[in-house]
């Protein structure tokens, strides 16, 4: 009799505390910066829309077949980026962009590049696993 009543109070207390802790996650969730660019939005579904992200990293994650476009923007510029765009190469195919489209397409990539780094070999290995930028 004791061990079941141990046992639903282990149990009440394992729910309580997944409950609550739930509720803290959820209702303390980062809020927004600001709105986005309208371009810079369009950018993104065009991305997600031609699936650029099988192909090309973006903040570490993605394919492997592209390089890892994060900090293209402020590397390359915006020439360099629009440039592959127009033409595509020998592996990246030419998708016949608009202008629009590949204005909006580097307006998402300059957003991105001031949002993250992506640069591996820059970021310190600690002996736990983590990393720090």
């Amino acid at each position: 009799m004791i061990r079941d009543t141990y046992k639903a109070i282990i149990a009440l207390l394992l729910v309580t505390g997944y409950a609550g802790y739930s509720i803290h996650i959820y209702t303390d969730l980062p809020q927004a910066s600001g709105t986005v660019d309208a371009q810079v939005e369009k950018g993104k579904k065009l991305w997600q829309s031609y699936n650029c992200i099988a192909c090309h990293q973006v903040y570490g994650l993605g394919g492997y077949l592209g390089p890892d476009l994060t900090n293209t923007y402020s590397l390359k510029g915006a020439a360099y980026i629009r440039a592959f765009l127009e033409s595509g190469t020998n592996v990246m195919p030419n998708f016949n962009l608009s202008n629009e489209e590949m204005d909006a397409l580097t307006a998402y990539m300059k957003d991105i590049d001031k949002t993250g780094n992506a640069a591996p070999s820059s970021f310190k290995l600690h002996l736990n696993g983590t990393i720090e930028q």
